[in-house]
């Protein structure tokens, strides 16, 4: 019970009925609803909480307390308050004072305050790609990338998920064999074609997948065919920057992968070719989750800004991007980026995809007086860059 009416989240004004106090005194109830208060341990909501205008301090009832799943541990001059969950979790612990009670000083949160953290909350939603927020948790909680605020979970659905993340059921996990280090074993796969080019004439990627630190490289072709090029292009850019070889590697049996040119050069650089037997995708389940994951974010991130098709390239980039940033089952404790290169990743760079931004055009030679910044949206932040893309 309380008297603070602007402590409540929610509020059913139209609940009335009376409460006999432990002396005897009646007292009015002006409505029921939930109040959300601060704690050691993040934010509660108490639900069914009665407005007593006329109440002289706030009335917190133990036997509420335990029906909801709490435990209230009483012992020597204190009472402990664990969490409804997890009945480890010391949230509170009050001491007793004068005339044998528990007074309790609660920190609550307006509504105002409580609908910022929301937003906040969606903000980094979308800005990751439309992540879901137990992972967002997990990578503030554990500290897995810098400059980034406390995420609380929230109500509702995202209709740009809904709409984007519809799939069929998920391929199998597999074999339990893990590699040991990095570039032990790439994991790939070729995506396409897209009925819509991107800008750049591309109807297909290829993802690479470091199946150790569970990096992801993503490359966009116009053709099937170009898949041998890429990957000596890849082999190249991750054997220099991580200073070992490729020893396996792991594809369908398509024909971009299967063939004389192809299987010669892995035999020659001593790479381990491995194939997966036909129309048996799921023996490659890693690469195939990690693609669907991508088109996954990928069409949520257009689906939000109503982005044309043609734009598909720069989302995919940008999920493949996200994705090396954020949790993952595979690796404990830290993202794909800090296993493969040991360096924590920072949030504050990030922004929401597609979002509206002025950018500096750039003049030729000689004065000019013409407007210097030009409307556009962003797009992806690309490794080797130090801003964000911008397209007209």
């Amino acid at each position: 019970m309380t008297y603070n009416k602007g402590a409540f989240q929610t509020l059913d004004e139209s609940f009335k009925t009376n409460v006999k106090l432990g002396d005897n005194h009646i007292v009015k109830v002006e409505g029921k609803g939930s109040v959300a208060i601060n704690t050691k341990k993040g934010t509660r909501i108490i639900n069914d909480v009665m407005y007593i205008p006329n109440l002289r301090t706030n009335l917190f009832s133990v036997g509420q307390m335990m029906e909801k799943g709490y435990t209230l541990h009483f012992g020597g001059d204190s009472c402990t308050i664990y969490d409804n969950k997890d009945k480890t979790l010391k949230i509170a612990e009050v001491r007793m004072k004068e005339h044998r009670c528990f007074p309790i000083h609660l920190q609550y949160m307006g509504r105002t305050a409580m609908k910022a953290q929301e937003d906040q909350s969606w903000l980094w939603h979308r800005r990751l790609g439309h992540f879901n927020f137990q992972g967002l948790k997990i990578l503030h909680q554990k500290k897995m990338m810098t400059d980034l605020p406390q995420i609380q979970a929230v109500e509702g659905a995202c209709e740009a998920c809904l709409q984007g993340k519809q799939h069929k059921k998920p391929f199998p996990s597999g074999t339990s064999w893990r590699a040991k280090a990095v570039l032990e074993l790439i994991h790939t796969d070729v995506c396409g074609p897209m009925r819509t080019p991107s800008h750049e004439q591309n109807r297909y990627f290829i993802l690479f997948i470091d199946d150790y630190s569970r990096m992801t490289w993503v490359y966009f072709m116009r053709e099937k065919s170009e898949v041998f090029k890429v990957f000596k292009k890849f082999k190249n850019l991750v054997e220099k920057q991580s200073g070992r070889s490729i020893k396996v590697l792991r594809s369908d049996r398509g024909k971009e992968y299967n063939n004389s040119e192809f299987n010669k050069f892995c035999e020659e650089e001593g790479i381990e070719h491995q194939t997966t037997v036909s129309y048996n995708p799921q023996q490659n389940g890693v690469s195939e989750r990690k693609n669907r994951t991508v088109m996954e974010m990928a069409r949520s991130m257009l689906q939000e800004k109503h982005l044309p098709k043609a734009f598909w390239a720069e989302a995919v980039y940008t999920a493949v991007y996200l994705l090396n940033r954020c949790p993952t089952k595979a690796v404990q404790n830290m993202t794909p980026i800090e296993a493969w290169s040991g360096k924590k990743p920072s949030a504050k760079h990030l922004r929401v995809f597609g979002s509206i931004c002025l950018y500096i055009f750039q003049q030729r030679k000689g004065i000019s007086w013409r407007r210097r910044q030009r409307k556009g949206s962003s797009s992806a932040t690309a490794h080797s860059q130090k801003a964000t893309e911008s397209t007209t």
